[in-house]
């Protein structure tokens, strides 16, 4: 029948997505997937869906997006499983009157299933919010990236009356922000086995082998003077008993320092050490941070625009920026320049953090290591995508050595860094080229004291 979910035969699901089917079902239709990036988990939900319209004869399915490039390429995959999605974002005439009549169909009878997919700013919307109380009983409210919807507005517009449930995510923890990951648990349903962790997404084939080689870069002395300045009061922040707003206050202070540390312009010097030695190379992508930078060389540009610069201008290397602002027609286009090999490298900020899938990428430099452990997941991920032409990837990770600094601020910096540093050694441990990774991050353990990772 048209339109209606079907497992295609050219997808064959494998053992550990068979086990997140059943987990879900065992769970009364609610919980949230956590796989690695890359792992599938689009497909993993589609065939909940599938199984779940043979089951009680679903009628809607309603999946929520962060970004509207999500919504095209959940569309691509809709439409393998047989569906005729109704793409519900951007312009309210475009969808309003169509998922209208299509949900009194879907009550009336007249039609068998309807494929909704929309994002978080279109679910918020009063065009949309005015819609869903029409949906019917059956329906799958599928979250995709689901950790975003913990703020209080997107939770807060989450439909009650939608029973079955599913959240996606590699990291549905939100950073900073235990409440928001409650709300989401509370609402989706708990993590279900089994979690598919990088380590085993690799095993199992569903991501490649990997060479990592860290890049240790040093702070320029004005940075390292910021630097020192944030992690001071931070410290005061910390040992202040008495601030109330004492989590805001550190976090926003956090931040700011893992902005310096994002945009430290000497990351752009150990680029041009790397890529000089790199110019035959394609299929590479660079992940910048969305700070500036102050340097002479550079006077306040953002990183994204000094690599471009760099990378275009001085070296000869064909690449295109890949950003938020970037049109979705546009980003179809560079894609398919990026994977013929026209254009050598993609040079990127956030929005290749979530979801896009560029399986090509063979090479990849990442200038902004994040703190925030999804970003640091997620992009890792992204890279490790099999493809026909891709045995395994290289991961060059830029890591800022923190400036020597007083013994009373010593304490609070090994902490920060030992949830930080955990992450690049567990990283480092996966890779094939584990004791040479593990040999560069020794620089950073001796020099904080933190070899018993």
């Amino acid at each position: 029948m048209f339109g209606v979910p079907r497992l295609p035969a050219s997808i064959q699901l494998r053992s550990y997505q068979k086990k997140a089917v059943q987990s879900w079902f065992a769970n009364q239709g609610r919980g949230t997937l956590k796989m690695a990036t890359g792992s599938g988990k689009t497909i993993t939900a589609l065939a909940i869906a599938t199984e779940l319209y043979q089951k009680i004869n679903l009628q809607v399915l309603l999946v929520i997006c962060p970004y509207c490039h999500l919504v095209t390429q959940w569309a691509r995959e809709a439409e393998k499983f047989g569906l005729i999605p109704l793409l519900a974002f951007e312009s309210v005439h475009n969808w309003q009157r169509q998922l209208s009549a299509q949900l009194y169909n879907i009550g009336s009878g007249f039609q068998p299933f309807l494929t909704v997919i929309t994002t978080n700013a279109t679910l918020i919307s009063e065009g949309f919010q005015s819609q869903l109380r029409y949906f019917p009983e059956k329906t799958l409210i599928i979250g995709d990236e689901v950790h975003n919807l913990g703020s209080p507005r997107l939770e807060e517009s989450l439909p009650r009356n939608i029973g079955l449930r599913l959240g996606l995510s590699a990291t549905p923890e939100r950073h900073f922000d235990e409440e928001g990951t409650d709300s989401i648990i509370a609402y989706f349903g708990s993590v279900l086995q089994p979690e598919l962790t990088l380590a085993d997404a690799i095993c199992q084939g569903a991501l490649v082998h990997y060479l990592y080689y860290p890049i240790l870069v040093e702070l320029t002395e004005a940075e390292s003077r910021a630097y020192s300045r944030l992690t001071t009061r931070i410290g005061w922040a910390l040992m202040d008993e008495e601030n109330l707003n004492k989590n805001e206050t550190i976090t926003a202070l956090l931040i700011q320092r893992a902005r310096l540390i994002g945009s430290a312009s000497n990351k752009i010097q150990a680029l041009h050490q790397l890529m000089k030695s790199r110019l035959q190379t394609t299929h590479t992508l660079f992940y910048c941070g969305d700070g500036s930078m102050e340097s002479s060389e550079f006077s306040s540009t953002r990183q994204l625009e000094a690599t471009v610069e760099l990378l275009g201008m001085k070296l000869g290397y064909r690449v295109n920026t890949y950003t938020a602002e970037t049109p979705l027609i546009e980003r179809e286009k560079l894609r398919h320049q990026f994977e013929s090999g026209e254009l050598q490298g993609l040079v990127a900020i956030r929005c290749l953090d979530e979801g896009v899938d560029i399986p090509a990428i063979q090479n990849a430099v990442i200038l902004a290591s994040s703190s925030n452990p999804r970003q640091f997941v997620q992009r890792r991920g992204r890279i490790l995508r099999p493809h026909p032409h891709k045995e395994r990837a290289t991961l060059f990770d830029m890591i800022v050595l923190p400036p020597d600094l007083g013994r009373d601020t010593l304490e609070v910096e090994r902490n920060l860094l030992r949830k930080e540093l955990k992450r690049f050694l567990e990283f480092a441990d996966l890779a094939d080229n584990a004791g040479e990774a593990r040999m560069q991050l020794l620089k950073l353990q001796k020099r904080y004291g933190l070899l018993d990772l």
